[in-house]
């Protein structure tokens, strides 16, 4: 879930992460040790209701509240599409709310070669930005297109990852018991010119039969079965980093990930305050294509 629009004070404790990267957690089952096994991701429409957990900092808010779709679907033949929207409103106290609305669709192919995207962040019903544009890999990085905000093309000299690929890649890490993965990504957001350096701390498996969820998941009898991971994704802008190589992330989310890409438990943390997201309604789709092969 790309959500880079608002400006983000994190830290990550250096002491953690060393601890961390010596740490393998065994398979929670016979299936989790198949790292060989296709990913096959779930083709679901899911809701999830935000409101405010905690503030810091000088941009204190009283109250936020606010609602996300995220409709995902498609398989690893025809490619993978995506239509999100975030609607917040944010109320700091002081007589007036505002509301913030992100808009966003793209279409990833299965191979991870191309990226097509395109979104629109209004501010109280004022078109603020809009980014339109597709990615195409190349033997050393990724040609750009864009024609919003501006056109403009541009190559990034780098091994990056799309957004699906990157999902795909901390499963399967999961899977093989990795506690830490570093992915950089390119998903089109902002300006559609941002690479984000990615930092994935990944927990000990849930096994199904333990810490049984009471959101919508819980109605969908096939994600009953299925192993899931507590993950957090830091995002650092490569360009921000300070003389000295170190980065700060411009934003974090936490969320419990089950073997098919479904998420629950959302905490959005935005350094200044943090959201958590109960999904509240979930449509599994196609539920036995998503393993099948290509044809």
């Amino acid at each position: 879930m790309p959500m880079h629009k608002a400006p983000i004070r994190l830290t990550v404790a250096g002491a953690l992460l060393v601890a961390l990267s010596s740490v393998v957690w065994p398979a929670a089952s016979a299936a989790a040790q198949t790292t060989t096994s296709p990913i096959a991701l779930a083709s679901h429409r899911a809701v999830y209701d935000l409101k405010l957990q905690s503030t810091r900092g000088k941009r204190s808010m009283s109250a936020v509240r606010g609602r996300i779709l995220y409709d995902f679907s498609g398989n690893s033949c025809e490619g993978y599409a995506l239509q999100f929207r975030q609607v917040s409103e944010l109320d700091s106290g002081e007589g007036k709310v505002a509301v913030s609305d992100l808009r966003a669709t793209s279409w990833e192919d299965g191979d991870g070669k191309r990226l097509r995207f395109h979104s629109q962040n209004y501010f109280d019903d004022n078109l603020r930005d809009k980014v339109d544009g597709q990615a195409d890999r190349e033997k050393d990085g990724l040609a750009v297109q864009l024609t919003e905000p501006d056109e403009k093309k541009i190559d990034l000299k780098a091994d990056l990852a799309f957004p699906t690929e990157h999902v795909r890649r901390i499963i399967a890490a999961a899977r093989e018991g990795k506690t830490l993965l570093q992915v950089s990504v390119y998903d089109g957001s902002d300006t559609g010119e941002k690479v984000y350096d990615t930092l994935t701390v990944i927990g000990k498996p849930i096994a199904p039969d333990a810490a049984k969820p009471d959101d919508a998941t819980a109605k969908e009898a096939v994600l009953a079965n299925m192993t899931r991971w507590p993950v957090t994704i830091s995002y650092f802008d490569r360009a921000a980093k300070d003389k000295d190589g170190e980065q700060t992330p411009v934003y974090a989310i936490t969320f419990e990930l089950y073997e098919n890409g479904v998420s629950r438990a959302l905490l959005l943390d935005y350094g200044d305050f943090v959201l958590t997201g109960e999904m509240t309604s979930l449509e599994l789709h196609d539920k036995d294509a998503a393993g099948k092969s290509c044809k």
